[in-house]
């Protein structure tokens, strides 16, 4: 009876701590101008996001690597 009691207090516990983790929502962007520290950029789906958001931003793989 103790450890049912137990195992359905952590069960609860665990659902309450991952119900508040927020999922990002992937963007496919296209950058339009660059000024300073400011870019504008244009997505797909943007209507997900709200203002005061921080998006993480990474740049496209790929490209020439030099070595020796």
């Amino acid at each position: 009876m103790k450890k049912r009691i137990i195992a359905a207090v952590l069960a609860l516990l665990f659902v309450a701590s991952t119900a508040g983790t927020v999922f990002a929502a992937r963007l496919k962007c296209t950058v339009d101008s660059v000024e300073g520290d400011k870019v504008t950029m244009t997505c797909e789906g943007a209507d997900q996001l709200k203002p005061g958001d921080k998006p993480r931003v990474t740049p496209p793989k790929g490209g020439a690597i030099e070595g020796c």
